[in-house]
């Protein structure tokens, strides 16, 4: 996979970077990105989208807002598979236990194809998805895509150099 966009690509539009994110992975997930994409999309027309570049994975939440912690589900896709992910996932109801994961914010399914959000049990994960969100989804419009980068292309946080042990 490719690092992460260029000064370049984050001066394009942002379906062209987003398209950068995805031609980093094979044809076959491209292809699946797309579709699961387009699906999620139609399920949530005023949301906006946040895309996310993590140099060897990308993430496209869904947020009544501008902040990724308003989201209430995100594609998480990488080159060997790709997830939704359900912000408020501990709290969502899983007597099938289906949902992946043992993060406190949230859990995931697998998805290797867009027709799996159209089984019931996904769509129950949705709908309490929605219903747990603290922001409600505007009633209509439509939501923008929006490239999020780490600010001002500061580099990476570096570890903080401990501290001597005490005597």
């Amino acid at each position: 996979m490719k690092k992460t966009l260029s000064k370049e690509e984050s001066a394009r539009s942002p379906e062209a970077q987003l398209r950068s994110l995805n031609e980093r992975l094979d044809p076959k997930q491209q292809k699946l990105v797309r579709s699961i994409r387009a699906a999620v999309r139609k399920r949530f027309p005023t949301a906006n989208e946040l895309a996310y570049d993590y140099s060897s994975f990308f993430v496209i939440a869904y947020s009544p807002t501008d902040r990724g912690v308003d989201a209430i589900v995100s594609i998480a896709a990488r080159a060997d598979r790709v997830d939704l992910y359900f912000n408020n996932g501990p709290r969502l109801p899983d007597p099938k236990k289906l949902l992946l994961g043992s993060g406190k914010q949230v859990r995931y399914v697998r998805l290797e194809k867009a027709a799996q959000l159209a089984h019931p049990d996904v769509k129950a994960f949705i709908a309490a998805a929605i219903d747990l969100s603290a922001v409600p989804l505007p009633g209509k419009g439509k939501g923008t895509l929006i490239i999020k980068t780490n600010k001002a292309g500061a580099a990476k946080k570096r570890p903080r150099p401990r501290r001597k042990p005490t005597k």
